[in-house]
């Protein structure tokens, strides 16, 4: 399973060199994280005498736990992150499934078009047009690039690094 997640980081690392391309990512991906969030959180899957569980809580729970178990502190950061985002789009889901239709189109239209702008920045076409499960992985490499600028997480990064190559466009002649 590690083995899987390093690869996934190296082909999402290899996608995403161009630092106007980063930066879109840092803000479109909470955006549309958020906004599956908010819609998600619609679905009610249980009630405890605590409070209700929802299909948002389900699914972020079991994306953080596989960040977790793969990469302790990214998962623990993302956690905090997106515990957070879980948090305020609960919240929203209580004005409605209208309401949070409507603030779910919005900032998935938006988060994707700020992605795709990095993209014309970088000159290669998005990561998931070539693996769909890039989606999975964006939260947590966003993490992890911003550890590795602290000089973090170093040796995870020279995995990486080391796995990127393969996945890097071709040179010309």
């Amino acid at each position: 399973m590690k083995t899987w997640f390093l690869e996934q980081l190296a082909m999402y690392s290899a996608y995403h060199r161009d630092g106007r391309n980063q930066a879109t990512h840092h803000i479109g991906v909470p955006m549309i994280v958020f906004s599956l969030l908010v819609l998600t959180s619609t679905v009610p899957l249980m009630t405890l005498e605590v409070g209700r569980i929802t299909l948002a809580a389900a699914l972020i729970g079991v994306l953080l736990l596989y960040y977790i178990v793969n990469a302790p502190l990214i998962g623990t950061i993302a956690a905090l992150i997106y515990g957070l985002l879980l948090y305020l789009a609960e919240i929203l889901a209580l004005e409605g499934v209208a309401f949070a239709v409507k603030s779910f189109a919005v900032l998935f239209i938006v988060g994707w078009a700020i992605q795709f702008t990095g993209h014309i920045f970088e000159g290669r076409k998005p990561a998931l047009f070539d693996n769909l499960t890039q989606v999975f992985i964006a939260p947590a490499f966003l993490i992890a690039e911003v550890l590795f600028m602290m000089g973090l997480e170093t040796g995870l990064k020279k995995e990486v690094e080391a796995r990127a190559e393969k996945y890097m466009p071709e040179k010309d002649g």
